[in-house]
């Protein structure tokens, strides 16, 4: 990648008197390998360029190590076919830039020829790999009277180029193309099982089929399409579609533990069943929720005005960086880590929430004494169920928090100058596909357990009291086992 370098080249330019605002640095990606020149697929999907500057300490022509100097770059981009001519290359983007130097040498090696350490500066980002061949011209334009790339020594350019393993995409492909039809095909059953109760849905319910919705259009697998034709826009689609999906499931654990949460004993039975009545009313409606949901739908915003402000800019000028400038980078590192801050904290209070519908839970376990036999079974086995979804729920969360952190780190060490950063643990990660895998299981699950079900509940006649005959006319009225453990959960407890 080492496109200037060594005495030999230092001795041509000084004989030929070659000025250095004639000098174009020249990349082609991809390299040659063992004298075969490689060609560039369209399962990489995009494409993330980096330069790496190498400055030499030289007394006589020092860094200007009290400030961080600017690097004006003028830039072009050029794409070619295979079948094309050798010297036919077309004009991909052009730009003229300015990145930010950070470059520090330890005191004890400050003699001529050493190097300083410089951070990264991004260069060019394109959302789509269409072309077989790229070439990346450079220039450097030197001006004394302004200043401009008055940086010292220039030693080494280097251009680093990354793009998605071809693996890694075929593999993401299939399982998108695979889940697509099954989380489509349950979702059109449960909503038919809901539509056939002759009643009005439940917030439950329709928060549930709006989750398989916004996954099945997560899950559609039009990236098929960019291995034909050219769609550079289609790492703004995905990060649109993958915030859809994260507002979504945030506010769906909200909307579900909350449906589940018992509301607080009073001190009698008049006050307990007119508060019961309001909050059963409330829960089942979605203005209950508008603090919490209002917290996430601004979070999302949020992350969706960062997005547009970098991806939507490069897709008229691909060398545009958010990271560019010094104010840039703070602003976009201060998002970072402030999201992963906020998704820390919601993943503690949905397990403070959850925790809250355990101890509901817990306390009600007594009305299971005072049930007959079939319905304590009945009921046993539902709680054991819900429990266990919570569990899942609980991972689920704990598995998606964590990937949210890693990718955004993992996509911004590169911006923000980590020359020492690997890829490998995210791509395990992505591909085990630990979340996107358990996303898809875990909706589908929902999706099963939550469908209204056609069995009739029938009580055990042998094992009954007033209280119980009481209870299981108004239970069997009831239209799923959903609204069964829900209903059960809220009711106050019995001693």
């Amino acid at each position: 990648m080492d496109t200037f370098s060594g005495e030999a080249d230092k001795m041509e330019i000084e004989q030929k008197h070659i000025d250095a605002n004639q000098i174009v640095f020249s990349q082609l990606v991809p390299l040659p390998r063992d004298g075969i020149q490689l060609d560039m697929s369209r399962w990489f999907q995009n494409l993330i360029s980096v330069l790496d500057i190498n400055i030499e300490y030289n007394s006589e022509n020092p860094y200007p190590e009290h400030q961080k100097p600017e690097l004006l770059v003028e830039a072009k981009l050029f794409y070619r076919d295979k079948e094309d001519d050798e010297s036919d290359w077309k004009l991909l983007a052009e730009s003229t830039e300015r990145r930010t130097l950070n470059c520090v040498i330890e005191k004890d090696i400050r003699v001529d020829g050493s190097l300083y350490h410089c951070e990264l500066l991004p260069f060019f980002e394109l959302g789509s790999v269409h072309y077989d061949y790229y070439l990346i011209n450079i220039r450097l334009p030197v001006n004394k009277k302004d200043k401009t790339n008055q940086f010292g020594q220039l030693a080494d350019l280097s251009v680093i180029a990354i793009f998605q393993n071809g693996g890694f995409t075929k593999v993401w492909f299939s399982m998108k193309t695979v889940f697509f039809p099954m989380v489509l095909a349950v979702l059109v059953w449960f909503w038919i099982r809901v539509m056939t109760q002759g009643r009005a849905t439940n917030l439950t319910e329709r928060t549930i089929f709006s989750l398989g919705i916004i996954l099945s259009i997560m899950n559609c697998p039009i990236e098929w399409l960019t291995l034909a034709v050219n769609m550079p826009f289609m790492m703004l689609i995905n990060d649109i579609r993958d915030g859809a999906f994260y507002a979504m499931l945030l506010s769906f654990w909200l909307i579900f533990v909350g449906e589940h949460m018992m509301v607080s004993n009073l001190a009698n039975s008049f006050c307990l069943l007119r508060f019961s009545f309001k909050s059963t009313v409330e829960r089942n409606r979605l203005s209950a929720y508008w603090k919490h949901l209002t917290v996430v739908i601004l979070a999302c915003l949020a992350l969706f005005i960062f997005e547009m402000c970098e991806r939507g800019r490069q897709l008229v000028n691909p060398f545009y960086s958010i990271w560019s400038s010094e104010v840039g980078g703070v602003a976009a590192f201060g998002f970072i880590i402030t999201a992963g801050i906020a998704a820390c904290l919601y993943f503690i209070f949905l397990c403070y929430q959850v925790f809250k519908v355990f101890r509901n839970i817990s306390s009600k376990r007594t009305s299971l004494l005072h049930m007959s036999t079939l319905r304590r079974k009945y009921y046993s086995g539902l709680i054991f169920r819900f429990k266990f979804l919570m569990v899942v729920t609980l991972l689920c969360a704990a598995l998606t928090v964590i990937f949210f952190i890693i990718g955004q780190l993992s996509e911004g060490q590169w911006k923000w100058g980590d020359v020492d950063v690997s890829l490998e643990y995210t791509s395990a990660f992505l591909t085990g596909k630990c979340v996107y895998g358990l996303w898809n299981v875990y909706v589908i699950a929902l999706l099963s357990l939550y469908a209204p079900s056609h069995k009739k509940f029938i009580s055990d006649t042998d094992d009954t009291d007033t209280n119980s005959r009481e209870e299981e006319v108004q239970l069997t009225q009831m239209p799923s086992e959903s609204s069964n453990i829900t209903n059960f959960i809220s009711k106050p407890a019995t001693d």
